[in-house]
């Protein structure tokens, strides 16, 4: 029996343009889960320098039903537009209900066979072939049972790509692909297997807790997971289990498209949603439901849950913010502060920064060095006028800051300014202890007080006492080319080789110093 799709070979090859191998791969896998399997294999064969012979994948799903292969085989999209791969919104079933990743396998094979065991009254079998080449035909033919229970093996012939493939970019993938759906149905056994061995994803796991919230009479058991990147497809959010640890609904997080990378995964299990109406109802509607989205026990869970995910992940912003920090200083972002006045309002400058990072992230997001730099100088230049409070409204017009976020924004601005006022009153302080003890180095003969190791110690870290307009070029007797070199990087910036052609040049001087 020979069947065939109604678009031409080289049109559903456009049309899943946006496929490569990896998410192939990955098709065919969902494909299994799909097909209520809990176990899905990957099997590959390599020679000796490498070149893969044959993959398969098989799964102990329910099969397909060769007599219904018009439904499973024959339709496809006949459009243009090339097919996004997305994730299912509010519910983790069906992944591909598109019915297109039978034929992604073009991207890394010339031809794909399925054989197949369904249960239709009795165990019956069969086989399907297509050929990358001609992806509008598939052959199909019934055969006896090739397995004892219902399972699916599609095995791939000519392959395109090398088993370093599969170990750098294919398992990699799988693992950011299906790390949050094997932790969904952990309970049940679902589980990946590569070449006998189960795919490990712990790698990816950067922090993990369990924990119990009770509201009422309710009990909900809760398993929180924050991964150390982005996975494909799927954004932090919640998982709804009933008592049978079934999905039932999943939902987006608060912390979505925040900027930052704090990517997280909440499983809420609770009897509590065995019959429980996700659907948005109105009060009359409410009375008809006992348990809806107006229900008090759900409420104040999702309160509580976010509540947890702030504090989960302020230190880990703060984190973030100090590696922020490092990185501008490597690229040169701040301005340069030449004296003690000057670097009390850096500190000030990089605590602002980091403050902000943690109300709003998405601010430094995308930003070229060009930007950083802009940006950085803008704020700095706020802070030096006293001009803080403005940083406050400029935010607001830009971003979209919610109650909290402003209470934290309008915080930060009360501690810096605290902060700057601290931070002032200690530097004086200190300047006054210099003042006296240069006083006392000078005039008081029985302190012994010598030029090298008390009086230039002294002056050269702090040469404010000649103006603040002053730099320091060199100290502790440097030789005299030394001295020009460093001088002309604070004229233009530029650091040559020099070689200063005179009698004393190898002749040393105490401290050199700049307007």
């Amino acid at each position: 029996m020979k069947r065939e799709t109604k678009i031409t070979s080289a049109g559903i090859k456009k049309v899943l343009k946006n496929y490569n191998h990896n998410n192939s791969i990955a098709e065919f896998i969902w494909n299994g889960f799909d097909a209520k399997a809990t176990t899905v294999k990957l099997d590959y064969e390599a020679d000796a320098i490498g070149r893969i012979q044959s993959i398969s994948i098989s799964d102990n799903g329910y099969g397909i039903n060769t007599a219904k292969l018009d439904e499973k085989f024959d339709k496809f999209y006949d459009s243009e537009k090339s097919i996004e791969i997305q994730s299912p919104k509010h519910s983790s079933t069906l992944h591909g209900k598109n019915g297109i990743g039978r034929l992604t396998f073009f991207t890394f094979a010339n031809n794909a066979e399925w054989k197949t065991c369904y249960k239709n009254g009795k165990f019956r079998g069969g086989i399907i072939r297509i050929d990358s080449d001609n992806l509008k035909s598939s052959t199909a033919v019934e055969t006896e049972p090739p397995f004892q229970e219902t399972e699916t093996t599609v095995t791939f012939n000519n392959i395109t790509i090398f088993e370093q493939n599969i170990q750098k970019e294919v398992i990699p993938f799988l693992k950011e692909e299906f790390c949050w759906f094997l932790e969904l149905h952990k309970s049940k056994g679902y589980r990946i297997i590569i070449n006998n061995t189960l795919l490990d994803y712990s790698d990816l796991i950067l922090d993990s807790e369990n924990f119990v919230i009770k509201e009422q009479s309710a009990v909900f058991e809760i398993k929180y997971i924050q991964w150390s990147k982005i996975l494909n497809k799927e954004n932090s959010k919640f998982y709804y289990l009933n008592s049978k640890n079934s999905e039932v609904y999943k939902d987006f997080t608060t912390l979505n498209r925040k900027g930052d990378q704090f990517y997280h995964s909440l499983y809420i299990q609770s009897n509590f949603f065995n019959n429980f109406d996700f659907r948005n109802q109105n009060e009359a509607q409410t009375l008809l439901f006992a348990k809806a989205k107006s229900a008090p026990e759900y409420k104040t869970l999702n309160k509580e849950l976010d509540i947890f995910l702030q504090k989960k992940r302020k230190p880990y912003l703060r984190h973030y913010a100090e590696t922020l920090i490092d990185d501008y200083e490597r690229l040169g972002v701040f301005p340069e502060f030449k004296n003690s006045w000057e670097s009390a309002r850096k500190t000030e400058l990089k605590e602002t920064i980091m403050g902000l990072y943690e109300v709003q992230p998405k601010i430094f997001i995308d930003l070229n060095l060009e930007q950083k730099k802009t940006f950085v100088r803008f704020l700095n230049l706020l802070l030096e006028s006293n001009e803080r409070e403005h940083i406050f409204d400029i935010l607001e017009e830009v971003t979209n800051l919610d109650s909290a976020e402003r209470k934290d924004l309008a915080n930060l601005f009360k501690t810096t300014k605290l902060n700057r006022i601290v931070a002032t009153l200690k530097l004086i302080e200190d300047r006054y202890r210099t003042y006296h003890d240069l006083y006392d180095i000078v005039f008081k003969p029985e302190l012994n007080a010598a030029e090298v190791p008390h009086l230039q110690t002294l002056i050269e870290n702090h040469y404010w006492i000649f103006g603040e307009e002053y730099h320091l070029v060199t100290a502790a007797e440097p030789k005299f080319n030394e001295a020009l070199r460093r001088y002309i990087f604070h004229l233009n910036g530029e650091k040559p080789e020099v070689n200063i052609d005179h009698e004393h040049k190898n002749k040393e001087m105490d401290i050199f110093s700049c307007r």
